[in-house]
């Protein structure tokens, strides 16, 4: 089962939300392919080098028009400080069966106000919410 994601700027987000780009610092390239590539199921769209100091990769969670951009140079945060960047799913236990069947350590569903929450970090640290919001 492959799960469409709809990635939100630290909100509920609509199935077609207008967010693009936030970039943050993730500076290993394994990190990039073992947890967002082959673990999250993140398509990699580029992933240019720019210079020994700037290296931009561009990924997006599959069936989503949102992207996120990792690498180094992009900013001046430090790896592993971006938290509650979140990604919004029609089923949370599906989404949480499908993360889990791809290696992902994925804590259990929470059930708190605004909906059905799952969570997961990067080998740096950055910090996911996975939500299937509450009806209504």
């Amino acid at each position: 089962m492959r799960l469409d994601w709809s990635v939100s700027g630290g909100s509920v987000a609509a199935w077609t939300t207008s967010w693009s780009s936030s970039p943050f610092r993730c500076p290993r390239r394994r990190a990039r392919e073992g947890v967002y590539v082959e673990k999250a199921g993140f398509n990699a769209d580029h992933d240019h080098q720019v210079s020994d100091e700037l290296r931009f990769v561009q990924l997006t969670p599959p069936g989503s028009a949102c992207s996120i951009a990792i690498g180094t140079g992009l900013g001046d945060s430090e790896p592993g400080s971006m938290q509650g960047l979140q990604l919004v799913v029609a089923d949370i236990n599906a989404a949480r069966a499908d993360l889990i069947g791809r290696g992902l350590d994925v804590t259990d569903v929470q059930h708190l106000p605004g909906g059905a929450f799952v969570f997961f970090s990067d080998p740096d640290g950055n910090g996911w919410v996975v939500q299937e919001p509450s009806a209504g």
